[in-house]
């Protein structure tokens, strides 16, 4: 069973820094690419960023230029830095990672991981 645990959530005033990290176990699982989501309360899961096997990254507008995603294979481990946090940036935030296989003719899902949420509070 593959784990994806969480963790360096907490509370923070506006223009802080935190820094999220996401560890895969057991060691063996080889993570593709993995994903930061964050779901506010009322509001839907939102992606936030993603990094690659590769260490192709991407993320969110509402984050480009303050949260930066990389992964330390070596460690199975994937960090989220968030500087200049604001206080709409509050929410749970998850690791996920899944993979789609291409069948020939569409995608089949092999798996889709998430971890527990850890929280991440900006006050004003």
């Amino acid at each position: 069973q593959v784990q994806l645990v969480e963790s360096g959530g907490g509370l923070v005033q506006a223009g802080g820094s935190l820094r999220l990290s996401c560890t895969a176990s057991p060691s063996t699982f080889n993570m593709e690419t993995i994903n930061w989501y964050r779901q506010a309360p009322g509001k839907q899961r939102e992606l936030v960023a993603a990094v690659t096997s590769g260490g192709s990254t991407s993320n969110a507008d509402s984050v480009k230029g303050r949260f930066t995603i990389s992964r330390d294979n070596a460690k199975n481990r994937v960090y989220l830095q968030m500087n200049s946090l604001k206080p709409e940036d509050t929410a749970v935030y998850y690791c996920n990672t899944r993979y789609d296989e291409w069948t020939g003719s569409g995608y089949r899902n092999l798996y889709d991981y998430w971890g527990q949420g850890t929280q991440v509070t900006v006050s004003s």
